[in-house]
């Protein structure tokens, strides 16, 4: 994702609080497996 705008960056729907999230870094090998937009929404399942 180098040299990307921000804007231009691949986003979902948390299942939990059906907000839109967009991709970061820390979750490049693992995109395609994240479901939640934070901690707080992947404790409260």
């Amino acid at each position: 994702m180098r040299g990307v705008k921000k804007e231009n960056l691949p986003s979902k729907i948390c299942v939990v609080c059906q907000k839109p999230f967009t991709w970061r870094k820390k979750w490049e090998k693992v995109w395609e497996e994240v479901k939640y937009c934070s901690d707080r929404c992947r404790t409260s399942k």
